[in-house]
């Protein structure tokens, strides 16, 4: 009971929680009730708290809930688009209706994290940015890995389709790729995967464009706003780009890619259909390079 408030000494400290807090809000947590303030009024929204947030559904972790159920305070963190948010949730005495107070207040450039000492500490919009990379990012290569393929490429087409826009895509794989590791090690197959990536990501827009590490040497490119033609061109660019693998001093091996190129323009397809033809247009022209190489040999 000592997590509890009572609705006068919210009334009566309303102005305070307003300079403290970003945010101030009442829930009613058995009808799920958006209850806002406006000046020292209450005024009840006629919507429910999941529709009044836009989400279409009830928090996962709803602290409202908990709050009222267990008549305690309790935190958590939640994150938007581009701020973290501490929430506090206190349950209300004395009100006609079961209420819980929530108190937002923006955590990204305000709450830190360290171990006493005073010069290590580190802002926790930083920590999580580090644990989001571990998440979606590839540690061998750097670029992205597959999970945010999956996540992040079929916005990518809903954007271009609501936009009108070209969307393209380029599906890597590396050509004789196990050859390297069975004749020189995966140390030099590891090296030639990340030198591959810092080609990819040097031929590609940082701000609009991005690469990620499919699988074992395979990747994936994502180019918006382009049309066929410029993707070609970026391929072309790669293909240039691609460095030899230094063995030693003396020794330097060839390293080769095939690469398709599939756009999406004037038509929506999903993420699978996309990944698809660029898939069968890579092992196309894997297949022509490697029936090239045959009549070279037999000439």
């Amino acid at each position: 009971m000592t997590d509890r408030v009572t609705l006068e000494v919210l009334e009566s400290n309303l102005g305070v929680f307003h300079k403290m807090y970003d945010m101030v809000r009442l829930v009613d947590p058995i009808d799920k009730k958006v209850v806002e303030f406006h000046g020292l009024e209450r005024n009840e929204i006629n919507e429910i708290c999941y529709n009044y947030w836009k989400d279409k559904k009830i928090c996962d972790n709803c602290i409202s809930v908990r709050a009222y159920l267990e008549e305690k305070c309790y935190f958590k963190l939640e994150e938007t688009s581009d701020t973290i948010m501490m929430v506090t949730a206190i349950m209300i005495e004395n009100s006609k209706k079961p209420t819980v107070i929530e108190l937002f207040k923006n955590a990204s450039d305000s709450m830190m994290i360290g171990s006493g000492d005073y010069s290590d500490g580190r802002m926790l919009s930083s920590v999580l940015s580090e644990l989001r990379d571990m998440v979606i990012r590839d540690k061998l290569s750097g670029l992205y890995n597959r999970r945010y393929v999956e996540e992040r490429l079929p916005a990518d087409i809903v954007k271009a389709a609501l936009e009108k826009l070209p969307l393209s895509i380029i599906f890597i794989d590396i050509d004789n790729f196990k050859d390297i590791n069975d004749t020189y090690g995966h140390a030099y197959g590891d090296k030639a995967l990340i030198e591959f990536a810092t080609s990819i990501s040097q031929c590609i827009r940082p701000d609009s464009d991005w690469a990620a590490r499919y699988g074992g040497d395979e990747f994936l490119i994502c180019l918006t706003n382009t049309t066929e033609i410029e993707a070609y061109q970026i391929a072309d660019e790669i293909r240039c780009k691609i460095p030899d693998l230094s063995i030693s001093e003396n020794e330097k091996v060839k390293i080769s890619a095939s690469l398709g190129v599939y756009t999406m323009e004037d038509s929506t397809l999903t993420a699978g259909e996309l990944i698809s033809f660029a898939d069968k247009k890579m092992y196309k022209e894997k297949q022509q390079r490697k029936n090239c190489n045959i009549e070279k040999e037999n000439t």
